[in-house]
């Protein structure tokens, strides 16, 4: 009893062992439902997996199925920052505790209940349980919000090296609070909708609606809602990562107030799309999101500076080879900041590019290329964010030496090929026609078949090693139990 106990505590009482649940659940999810995927059902693997498992798909639910299995990943993938969140910033002992426990509970309920619902028959009662896991999330965040909170006297702050206001307001801390607090409101714009099943208001795929000339105001609300999560849990991954690294001096005093305005002008952007201000929202949407991204920015130009100056430290002159060498030295510390500009490559300058060049160029292709160039966005921008944590827990784990380079660039170099090869897999209509490019689309579903699927080979390597070392009676669990535990007490 006593084996039980103390791994149970571990994994569902610390930062780090919640965190490990959280993403065995989720590589569990991508990898059996990854073998749903179109790819997979052109080699027959699809077929052999519903059988083995006894799912029940009716084409015609498709759409309800996707639905419930992006949020059942989302809210493991938002506990998981929430955990990054109640662990980096100092709040009361009971918010941690009372947050973390609801969240835990709120997205295994969701995950584990809803796919049920969705693929193993429609037991009505599994979608009770999905929909009190999404609203137990949603409680969660309520009170994030309150112990966030950054105008209480036990949070203000004087360090000249980070942004604060005179009176000693944490400016990083009010971003922390503002994200959270839009997630929330945002969070109706997903459920509000959902309300209405069975009432005018039917699952739909916002990719699939795209080219309609006219758009409910629920249409327009799930599509702002799928838009504006994706950002805010981009904008939080992004702080996270700003506060794991120490990010300050100037260019964090800059990049605050930004991430901030930010913030705050793009959510206003999206909730203005289901008013009457829907003509100019998205002109509101792109004035907010530069801040953001010009914050995001600030971030890699220090923490890349960082890196270079103490990989360098020992050197009168570096030259240009030897900043090269000190910058990529740490794969887990460079790896997230360069994802963020990776990314610019990959999804935010192909989305900012299609939108300009929307009606001139995109709108004149075939719609599914469209489709195909929308979908390929949202999961590239996902998959994005996946990496960043994932080379965040592996900095938690202590990883060094020839593991931690070896997990560092095969997390960056197996993405990055996934992520190239869909960028030209959506965009190839712009230099190849429909005639000629099957053999470019193969070659590039291979790239993508390749880079995830060792990515997720690379996930259960360290799944099975942290499985292993539960087993353990004193294995690394039992030291990363008692550092968190040592930690609580300083603070």
């Amino acid at each position: 009893m006593q084996f039980i106990k103390t791994r149970f505590n571990y994994l569902f009482n610390s930062t780090k062992g919640l965190i490990l649940v959280a993403i065995a659940m989720i590589g569990m999810v991508t990898a059996i439902w990854g073998m749903l995927s179109g790819p997979m059902a052109e080699m027959g693997v699809r077929e052999v997996v519903i059988k083995l498992l006894g799912m029940d798909i009716v084409q015609s639910e498709r759409e309800g199925r996707i639905i419930i299995l992006y949020h059942s990943i989302a809210m493991a993938v938002v506990a998981i920052e929430t955990y990054m969140v109640t662990g980096l910033l100092k709040m009361k002992a009971f918010f941690k505790t009372a947050i973390n426990a609801t969240i835990t509970v709120g997205y295994l309920l969701a995950m584990v209940f809803g796919m049920g619902f969705a693929y193993f028959g429609h037991n009505w009662a599994f979608h009770g349980l999905f929909i009190t896991g999404l609203s137990l999330v949603f409680f969660a965040g309520v009170m994030l919000v309150i112990a966030l909170w950054p105008w209480a006297k036990e949070y203000r702050i004087a360090d000249k090296d980070y942004a604060h206001t005179k009176g000693g307001l944490d400016l990083e801390r009010t971003a922390f609070f503002a994200t959270a607090l839009t997630t929330v409101i945002s969070a109706l714009f997903g459920a509000i909708p959902g309300s209405f099943y069975g009432h005018g208001f039917e699952t739909f795929l916002a990719e699939n609606v795209i080219r309609y000339p006219e758009k409910t105001v629920m249409e327009y609300s799930i599509i702002g809602h799928l838009h504006i999560m994706l950002a805010l849990i981009g904008i939080m991954v992004t702080l996270i990562i700003g506060r794991w690294l120490n990010f300050k001096g100037i260019l964090h005093k800059v990049a605050m107030p930004l991430m901030i305005l930010g913030t705050v002008v793009l959510n206003l952007g999206v909730w203005g799309v289901v008013t009457p201000l829907e003509p100019v929202a998205h002109m509101i949407i792109y004035v907010g999101a530069t801040p953001s991204m010009f914050a995001a920015l600030l971030l890699l130009i220090w923490s890349w500076g960082k890196l270079i100056r103490e990989g360098t430290a020992h050197l009168k002159k570096p030259n240009f080879l030897q900043k090269l060498a000190a910058l990529v030295r740490d794969p887990l510390k460079f790896g997230p900041t360069w994802q963020m500009l990776f990314m610019n490559f990959t999804t935010s300058g192909i989305g900012i590019f299609m939108a300009i060049k929307l009606d001139e160029i995109f709108r004149v292709w075939p719609a599914r290329e469209e489709r195909i160039e929308l979908t390929g966005h949202w999961h590239a921008l996902s998959a994005i964010i996946a990496t960043i944590i994932l080379l965040y827990y592996g900095d938690m784990l202590g990883l060094k030496g020839k593991v931690r380079q070896l997990y560092g660039w095969a997390i960056l170099i197996l993405s990055d090929i996934a992520l190239a090869a869909v960028t030209i897999f959506e965009m190839k209509r712009l230099f190849i026609s429909e005639a000629v490019q099957q053999p470019l689309v193969n070659g590039l579903m291979y790239a993508i078949d390749f880079g995830l699927g060792m990515l997720l080979v690379l996930l259960a390597t360290v799944m099975v090693w942290r499985l292993v070392d539960l087993f353990k009676p004193k294995g690394r669990w039992t030291e990363e139990m008692d550092h968190e535990l040592s930690q609580e007490v300083a603070k």
